[in-house]
């Protein structure tokens, strides 16, 4: 008895029928990833990225422009722009990491209250989000810097406050949603109590989409609280935080186009970044969904 042999054709046609199926990456994404890895090394170890002190004063080379020598030029009082942008990183990544985190924590508590509560709850809850979303993010928190002061700590507490009421429409919206679908209708006739049915269906499929916002959120505060900086209102000198940066360029802006240029680009570089993952995580999400 001869036995089936499978042609080898049909072999290599079933190796590119896998290899197709497999998901694509973007070359965007891709360079968004990297960035996203050179400043986060850059938080991490910013010794692998520059041997420079970014504190350490030379007069002599005050306000010189790009240069082998020094990538970024320097400042006013001689230090190496890329060496102070590199471990700006780390307090710039930290504003941005900590005010959405604060946010999505904010919105998370006000919308599962507004999406699951009374109606009186929920209409406090949307009164209160309509007031937030009155005031601009910046006012508001231009505000809350003002009578608390700058630091890192109120940074990311005014951006957090400031962005918080979109993430929580957007959760409310997503608990309105996903309380009346079926897998939650038989999950409540299976008699599973409230607190299952929250941590096991409601809360994971509610947060979902947050997935791909807080990748743009993360750029966005970093945006936020360097025009704070720049205002005046952001980390004092002489740190090298990036909105710190741009502040202590304004003076120079007419002659040293470099103290502004090169921090405003490692925020664009950054922001950019986030949001192109974001947009990537956020496709492929919607494309996951039954």
């Amino acid at each position: 008895m001869s036995t089936l042999q499978i042609p080898k054709p049909l072999r290599a046609a079933t190796g590119r029928v896998r290899l197709a199926s497999l998901p694509r990456v973007p070359i965007g994404a891709l360079v968004g990833a990297a960035v996203v890895l050179f400043f986060v090394i850059a938080a991490l170890a910013p010794g692998l990225l520059t041997g420079g002190d970014p504190f350490a004063i030379d007069l002599g080379a005050a306000l010189q422009g790009p240069s082998p020598q020094h990538w970024f030029g320097t400042d006013q009082s001689g230090r190496d722009l890329y060496t102070r942008v590199v471990y700006g990183t780390r307090e710039s990544l930290l504003i941005g990491l900590g005010a959405t985190a604060l946010a999505v924590a904010i919105a998370v508590v006000l919308g599962l209250a507004s999406g699951l509560g009374a109606r009186w709850v929920d209409g406090l809850v949307n009164r209160g989000l309509e007031v937030l979303f009155a005031f601009p993010v910046l006012l508001l928190a231009m505000l809350f810097v003002t009578i608390y002061g700058p630091s890192v700590t109120t940074q990311i507490i005014a951006v957090g406050l400031g962005t918080a009421p979109g993430y929580a429409r957007m959760i409310r919206g997503q608990v309105l949603s996903v309380r009346t679908s079926g897998y939650v209708e038989a999950a409540h006739a299976l008699g599973h109590g409230r607190a299952r049915i929250l941590r096991r269906h409601l809360l994971p499929n509610a947060t979902r989409p947050l997935v791909a916002v807080v990748a743009l959120g993360v750029g966005q505060s970093i945006v936020w609280a360097s025009g704070l900086a720049f205002l005046g209102l952001g980390v004092a000198p002489p740190s090298p935080e990036w909105g710190a940066l741009l502040d202590a360029g304004r003076l120079f802006i007419t002659h040293a186009w470099w103290l502004e240029v090169m921090p405003g680009l490692a925020i664009v570089a950054l922001a950019l970044a986030c949001t192109t993952l974001g947009r990537f995580l956020q496709s492929n999400l919607e494309g996951a969904r039954p």
